[in-house]
């Protein structure tokens, strides 16, 4: 599908790119690609859901929720007031995938391996506490 000039004059102008950095952009093809399909992207929050939790120092229980917009950008107010930064990393590459899958034709959620911990091991291993997370597409809110 072909991205109109409006819509290449936009990104521009969001990503304070000069005129030949644009140029440079606009030179790889899965750019477009990735920008003709993003206002369907757009109307996606990717989900990130706690499905276990024991001794969470960020008090982070069982059905808390980190929201995200198809772009990746956490909304913070849909969030709890503490996130950890070791949770959030932890499922930097399922929300890659998704996305990535999305592009691609496929439902992210039909991805099979779409759980995810943060790095704390927990106290039986030495840690403090670990939580569990698994991620879901679902159509804007």
């Amino acid at each position: 599908m072909k991205v109109d000039e409006g819509m290449w004059k936009l990104l521009q102008k969001h990503l304070g790119y000069t005129d030949e950095e644009m140029e440079k952009f606009r030179e790889n093809p899965r750019n477009e690609d990735i920008l003709s399909k993003d206002p369907a992207l757009r109307n996606k929050t990717i989900v990130v859901k706690v499905v276990e939790s024991h001794g969470c120092n960020s008090q982070h229980k069982v059905g808390d929720k980190f929201y995200f917009d198809g772009a990746g950008n956490l909304i913070t107010k849909l969030c709890p007031k503490r996130v950890c930064i070791y949770a959030l990393s932890s499922v930097v590459a399922l929300i890659s995938t998704s996305r990535e899958l999305f592009y691609a034709g496929v439902d992210p959620n039909e991805m099979r391996f779409k759980i995810a911990g943060c790095s704390d091991v927990g106290v039986q291993c030495g840690g403090w506490g670990h939580i569990v997370m698994e991620l879901k597409v679902e159509d804007r809110m």
